[in-house]
């Protein structure tokens, strides 16, 4: 039997302050949530000495991507990311799954996109994207 599980459930969370668990509080009303996007830079080790005519790589620095939520526009949730945008400091975030372990990502981040859509026949939304500074940490 599969372990896979649906996405209803999943919470988003934020830290003002500090990454300390206690301080978390979920953002309402998210609709979908992107990433972590992470990704790996290679180096090209290639030289004249290489053989058999292929380019050889080293691993390069690890980036954490970026995270994205698409919401329900609502004055509160928009007001906390509106301050972290402003802020300069880092933020403290995690995403907490749905499945039995509770598996958590939690990561620091920087708002570097904050917008709205304002449709005529749908509901108001607003979208963030979150630039991760460091490791993303998988824990349950």
């Amino acid at each position: 039997m599969s372990d896979a599980f649906a996405g209803v459930g999943t919470k988003f969370k934020r830290s003002p302050d500090d990454s300390s668990a206690s301080s978390f509080t979920p953002i309402a009303e998210v609709n979908s949530i992107t990433g972590p996007d992470m990704s790996r830079g290679q180096i090209d080790v290639t030289s004249l000495d290489s053989t058999g005519g292929y380019r050889e790589f080293k691993a390069g620095f690890r980036d954490g991507g970026t995270v994205t939520l698409d919401m329900n526009f609502t004055r509160d949730t928009y007001d906390d990311m509106k301050l972290d945008f402003e802020d300069d400091e880092l933020k403290y975030y995690q995403i907490v799954f749905p499945d039995a372990a509770e598996t958590t990502l939690d990561f620091a981040g920087l708002v570097t996109g904050l917008s709205t859509a304002v449709p005529m026949d749908d509901k108001v939304t607003a979208s963030v994207t979150i630039k991760i500074s460091g490791q993303v940490d998988l824990t349950s």
